[in-house]
């Protein structure tokens, strides 16, 4: 059986002041680092062997913290990434005229096709996201990888492994720093291929954390 943890990034400053952040950057606050450093020290007897992260540059801290706890490279998988927002790239939440809000919310009300102009849809993340989690079969026998990534990338993941589509109506609260880990395995029990172990987990957190949807 292959375990592979799935973390979303530490708080960002875009996070805090309700400004879209999409494939747009935005550096950890404070609480982003010592989220992550949570997230380290509750890994840190997983025995990861793999610590697999987008490119972007909060993702990418995040990893990074993680990494040196468990002793492991960090290495970079842009397939990892967040979903493109489009033209509402860099936006305050509170800025967006009506119809631009209606955009937004169209990737997570279950909108079929939903999309900001020039941005991706969430079945097109899904697919990058499903191949970057296939692509950890290939990784040596006994692996234990941990994926960096961010809320709505990891939510589509998690959607499609549970056969809903990814651009079902949002019922998923993924905040910063929190654990999810998927398993590929074959039980009597389940189906066969990948399952959901645990989404979302927080408990490792000692501060309140943000979801996507607060920042």
């Amino acid at each position: 059986m292959l375990q592979v943890y799935l973390v979303r990034h530490g708080e960002t400053e875009w996070n805090v002041a309700h400004r879209i952040q999409g494939q747009s950057d935005s550096p950890l606050t404070e609480i982003g680092r010592r989220q992550a450093l949570l997230v380290a020290q509750r890994v840190q007897s997983e025995s990861i062997t793999h610590v697999i992260t987008s490119d972007l540059g909060r993702t990418r801290e995040t990893a990074e913290i993680i990494a040196k706890a468990c002793g492991c490279e960090v290495i970079l998988e842009p397939r990892l990434r967040e979903i493109n927002m489009g033209i509402l790239e860099n936006r305050e939440l509170s800025s967006l005229t009506q119809e631009e809000e209606s955009w937004r919310k169209s990737l997570v009300d279950g909108t079929p096709n939903g999309r900001i102009p020039e941005g991706e849809s969430m079945n097109e993340v899904c697919s990058r996201m499903r191949a970057a989690l296939e692509s950890c079969l290939d990784l040596p026998t006994g692996s234990r990888p941990l994926l960096v990534s961010h809320g709505m990338a990891l939510v589509s993941l998690i959607f499609s492994i549970l056969g809903l589509p990814a651009n079902s109506e949002r019922r998923l609260r993924l905040r910063n720093c929190s654990i999810s880990r998927v398993d590929y395995q074959d039980s009597p029990w389940l189906a066969s291929g990948w399952i959901v172990e645990t989404a979302g987990d927080i408990t490792h957190l000692n501060m309140p954390a943000l979801d996507e949807l607060q920042g």
